[in-house]
């Protein structure tokens, strides 16, 4: 399947739409603690795409801010109506944005180039061993 050059997402009920004008800039499973506790599962699918080319179409994202595990402030952006988490952004790369491949109108384009953070994976969390891992983030070394 190609990945789209523009794509659109929102929240379950429909209150907050995003659109996205560039493609994906690289497309990872986050396995941090914090992505975990914020959606509530093993891992995080995660678009990252370029601030300058996201936008919210309609509606208003709530934020939550805690400081990640990298040093910097992560700031998480969900519907305040339905919950559903939607993309997130952090002071140490104010340049991108990590949407959250769940929320996407199509999914079914998303595929994984990395694990980042599997340090923090849960050991019942099955990981594609075709994908390269990382115990931190992308900027180290992938785990052989």
């Amino acid at each position: 399947m190609s990945i789209p050059t523009r794509f659109s997402g929102g929240c379950a009920c429909g209150a907050i739409r995003y659109e996205c004008s560039a493609p994906p800039l690289a497309m990872v499973n986050c396995h941090c603690r914090d992505c975990q506790r914020a959606g509530g599962s093993g891992y995080s699918p995660t678009i990252v795409v370029s601030s300058k080319a996201f936008r919210l179409v309609s509606g208003e994202s709530k934020y939550y801010s805690t400081t990640a595990e990298s040093g910097g402030t992560a700031r998480r952006a969900f519907c305040s109506e339905c919950g559903a988490p939607l993309y997130a952004s952090t002071s140490r790369r104010p340049d991108v944005i990590g949407v959250r491949a769940g929320s996407l109108d199509d999914p079914t384009w998303y595929r994984a180039s990395a694990d980042v953070w599997t340090a923090s994976a849960q050991p019942w969390d099955v990981m594609d061993s075709g994908v390269s891992k990382f115990p931190r983030d992308r900027s180290r070394e992938p785990v052989a």
